[in-house]
């Protein structure tokens, strides 16, 4: 088959999917994958060719205390605007090298509108909850304080409506919230999904791989280090010196050793003195470092969060976004972690003693076992590759 894949160019969508990729070419298909050049090397690796959209990542805000409707509906109507600029590109791409399944993210828009146009077989991918007409996912992704009748959420709704009408499509298939795809794989286990139990056979929780990322041994902590913390807000919403500041004066000086990833947004030099025990880089080989960690603490974006399970390192939850808050509170309601509230000022003391109370939980540890034995069980890409095979035929 010719599989075309069409995902937005960020990390936590792009990364998720691969190893589904690596297991497709494996098996002799032909694989067509549109997002941003950004991604090239990686695309090249899992095996498949990089179709390269005039698609630069977007930058996502999120004010401290969490996102707001202004800020949402931003991010929404960038990702309709990228949309209307690629699409007739990737029309054209399409008509010319017809697919015979299209796969595409559940946050772009840009795929679910070529499938539509073009007739073509899709499949959803979820790299976070799914959503149906049983479970609302809308309620997941909006900030706490969401005002629809906000003047920038109401600009969103009229540029999506626009685009719809512009190249005849419902407005459904732009909103993206609702699936209308015959196949949907989601990246998480079911056990893991809010109301797993809702969801029918056109939802297969297939649960997160590292693939390749999984052999990656670059790095280590040094030679008598103590117990290690691994932190990060990921790659999108990072954007928190504070946040930064705050960690190096919980743990500077003391018996963790702290890796601490502070993402492109972040000029390291104005931390000031970064003490011997904390080690401070833009990024880390995340998988990794996870290998050797005793407690992470992050973001909740759900690729970070199935990686900590599949490591089976216990959280501790500083969310930016109201995605990353629902899968904070949903490690916390199963035992995995703890979550942080993010609407004061994160105080240095309540912060260690929380990751320290978390290090020695017996309980979590064993409810983050039994989850990654989910993981395990719920087939990973050869399951995915199954299930988009029996689609097609």
């Amino acid at each position: 088959m010719h599989i075309a894949f069409i995902t937005v160019p960020a990390s936590g969508h792009v990364l998720p999917t691969l190893p589904l990729v690596q297991e497709l070419t494996r098996r002799g298909h032909r694989v067509s994958y549109a997002t941003s050049a950004a991604f090239g090397e990686q695309i090249a690796g899992s095996g498949a060719e990089l179709v390269a959209l005039d698609w630069t990542p977007r930058k996502v805000s999120a004010s401290k205390g969490g996102q707001t409707t202004a800020e949402l509906a931003e991010m929404l109507a960038m990702s309709v605007r990228s949309t209307r600029r690629v699409l007739p590109a990737t029309l054209a791409w399409l008509e010319r090298d017809r697919p015979d399944v299209i796969v595409h993210d559940m946050m772009t828009v840009l795929g679910a509108v070529a499938a539509h146009r073009l007739g073509v077989p899709s499949v959803t991918t979820y790299p976070n909850f799914a959503g149906n007409e049983h479970f609302n996912l809308v309620e997941v992704l909006v900030p706490k304080d969401f005002d629809p009748a906000h003047p920038a959420f109401q600009e969103y709704l009229a540029e999506r409506d626009r685009l719809a009408a512009d190249f005849e499509v419902p407005v459904d298939v732009i909103a993206g919230m609702r699936p209308t795809a015959r196949l949907n794989l989601v990246f998480v286990p079911r056990e893991f999904q809010i109301q797993g139990e809702v969801f029918g056979d056109d939802f297969r929780f297939i649960g997160p791989s590292l693939g390749d990322r999984a052999d990656d041994d670059s790095w280590r902590p040094p030679a008598g280090a103590g117990k290690v913390l691994f932190v990060s807000l990921g790659t999108v919403v990072n954007d928190r010196l504070d946040f930064f500041g705050t960690v190096i004066k919980a743990f500077g000086g003391g018996d963790w050793h702290v890796a601490m990833a502070t993402g492109h947004q972040v000029d390291i030099a104005e931390l000031g003195e970064i003490p011997a025990n904390i080690e401070v880089r833009p990024f880390f080989p995340q998988p990794t470092v996870l290998r050797h960690a005793d407690v992470f603490l992050s973001h909740t974006g759900m690729g970070s969060t199935m990686e900590a399970i599949m490591r089976e390192v216990p959280i501790v939850s500083y969310p930016q976004i109201p995605e990353q808050a629902a899968n904070g509170q949903r490690a916390q309601e199963l035992g995995l972690g703890r979550l942080l509230d993010i609407d004061g000022d994160l105080d240095p003391d309540e912060l260690r003693r929380t990751v320290e109370e978390v290090a020695v939980d017996k309980e979590i540890r064993l409810r983050l076992a039994e989850m990654a034995a989910h993981v395990r069980d719920a087939g990973g890409p050869a399951a995915g590759a199954d299930a988009i095979e029996g689609l097609v035929g």
